[in-house]
């Protein structure tokens, strides 16, 4: 769910359990200089997506001076999860598409197809829907983070700007800050190709046989005539490569029994949040929400105006996130939502739905899962494997990533990187701190530790958060903190020894901000009311 990308965890907030085990980016000496070396030099840099995360991303390497850096964006403006449409994705499958290609599945021409190469289609906004993936946006979406504390550095909002920030003024802004950088849609810029999906990333050889950098295979989608539309498919190389694609991509429903059943009987009753828009289609309906979480909670209560009934279903929480942050959320939902448990079977033959306690549901005539989304990279496959069984795989079941040192960079072939993966921290903070990262490192003015280092830190880090599971990738407010501090350390040293320029570490103003925000929205203020004056307790599972 769109919101929760939003969420501030930079701020103050109960310590977690072994949260704030810091690990130091120098190496035990993995050679003479003590740090990894690159098989190949980096100067041509790829950066998939134009939301925050990329556009942030294409600032700090323009400014490093690479040679060549180009960004790659799908949709045809930049914003990433920001830019709303009427148009809703494709429907979610039941049950899900392995996370190979839950986001997308890649359009490849025929091996052996000489390219570039064009191809017509008839069926031109059905292809354009699926190219472009519209995002999990509704109408009336606002932020649930404050304007001062979602903002870019670079531009702060202006004086006098509301907190509450509506799905457009987000939009604005960020086309702003792509037009601030020259990459709006407008510009005419050829460091950005609107339209353009990566379909395949795969590694590149020299003449002589030796990895040598990434080979991208591109898609560009134009409209050729009222119904119809072009592709065009062609290759780039690269030295490195950025994923800036976001976590809202490949949908997530849950794997509950008769639900294949009820989908086929009933196929228009079900939809993922992604594709909600508005209330209005829910009228004198009776809805089953299934979410614990601010999606399943604010399409609640948008309904409630209009639904004949609402239930809700919320399963039980994590035992290995920290606290029970999401459950803050379900003080918002109306008297008249009823709240229930876990689903245990949909019955189609009578239409019924049978809860754990026993109980069932009648008369359920529209279903929403509000059920969060699964990491999915389609266009590397290689590193996808559901099975676990290849070595260091980065998605696995899709509800965490692996192989990652800090949850952004590839530790077996750290010329690839991912930028705001993780959830319980703030991406428009947090991505500047990764770019900075990334592009200081690949243009030698940072060193990374050894490979051996990098493992050990980041067999350590998953110990420290309870091994693998969707809490991997969980930060909240003491781990961001303490990644924050590491990073600024980390690059003010090499900035004294390679040269740039020093960096500050987040705004103090940030805790009172986050007190004063939840204050207000949630009615709350300390542990002793079952909740805490930190947005970090706004995070919870989406089931």
């Amino acid at each position: 769910m769109l919101t929760r990308s939003v969420l501030l965890s930079l701020l103050v907030g109960p310590v977690l359990s072994n949260a704030a085990t810091q690990h130091s980016f120098q190496a035990q000496s993995s050679d003479e200089h003590g740090g990894y070396k690159f098989k190949w030099p980096i100067n041509k840099v790829a950066i998939i997506g134009a939301g925050v995360s990329g556009l942030i991303a294409y600032r700090e390497f323009s400014a490093a001076g690479f040679a060549d850096v180009r960004v790659f964006e799908r949709d045809d403006v930049p914003g990433g999860n920001w830019h709303y449409t009427e148009e809703t994705p494709v429907d979610a499958p039941i049950p899900n598409a392995d996370p190979s290609v839950g986001d997308f599945v890649p359009s490849l021409p025929p091996p052996g197809t000489s390219l570039p190469v064009e191809k017509y289609y008839s069926d031109g906004e059905a292809k354009w829907r699926e190219h472009r993936g519209p995002k999990p946006v509704w109408e009336s979406l606002e932020s649930n983070a404050p304007a001062p504390i979602q903002q870019i550095t670079e531009i702060p909002w202006p004086s006098g700007t509301p907190w509450h920030l509506p799905h457009r003024t987000l939009a604005r802004y960020l086309r702003a800050f792509a037009s601030f950088h020259g990459v709006n849609s407008n510009d005419a810029n050829p460091n950005i190709a609107y339209k353009t999906r990566v379909e395949l990333v795969q590694k590149r050889y020299d003449e002589a046989g030796r990895e040598h950098g990434w080979t991208l295979t591109l898609k560009r989608l134009e409209r050729a005539g009222p119904r119809s539309s072009k592709a065009t498919w062609w290759t780039e190389d690269f030295d490195a490569v950025v994923v800036a694609t976001g976590r809202y991509n490949a949908p997530n429903i849950p794997r509950i029994s008769g639900l294949e059943d009820w989908a086929h009987k009933f196929p228009h009753a079900i939809i993922h949040s992604r594709q909600y828009r508005r209330p209005q289609p829910f009228a004198n309906e009776t809805v089953l929400v299934v979410g614990g979480a601010t999606s399943a909670v604010e399409i609640s209560r948008e309904i409630n105006l209009h639904a004949q009934k609402i239930h809700l279903s919320v399963r039980p929480p994590n035992p290995k996130l920290p606290y029970e942050a999401g459950r803050l959320w379900l003080r918002r939902l109306p008297a008249n939502v009823s709240l229930v448990p876990e689903i245990r079977r949909f019955h189609a033959s009578n239409a019924s739905i049978e809860l754990i306690n026993g109980t069932f549901l009648s008369g359920v005539t529209r279903v929403i899962f509000a059920t969060g989304f699964r990491y999915s990279f389609p266009f590397i496959p290689q590193f996808h494997n559901s099975s676990s069984s290849t070595a260091h795989p980065i998605v696995t079941d899709g509800t965490h990533l692996r192989s990652l040192h800090q949850d952004f960079l590839y530790i077996e072939e750290p010329t690839i990187g991912f930028l705001s993966m993780n959830w319980g921290m703030q991406s428009f903070t947090y991505a500047e701190y990764l770019s900075l990262s990334l592009a200081k490192v690949w243009s030698g003015r940072a060193v990374l530790p050894g490979t051996a280092e990098l493992w050990r830190t980041y067999e350590a880090r998953v110990e420290d958060r309870g091994g693998y599971g969707r809490h991997l990738q969980f930060l909240g407010a003491e781990r961001t903190a303490a990644n924050i501090r590491l990073f600024v350390g980390w690059l003010n040293d090499a900035a004294v020894k390679f040269g740039g320029r020093q960096i500050d570490g987040q705004s103090k103003d940030l805790p009172q901000i986050s007190a004063v925000w939840v204050q207000a929205q949630y009615g709350v203020s300390s542990p002793q009311e079952d909740t805490v004056n930190s947005l970090d307790w706004v995070h919870g599972e989406d089931w």
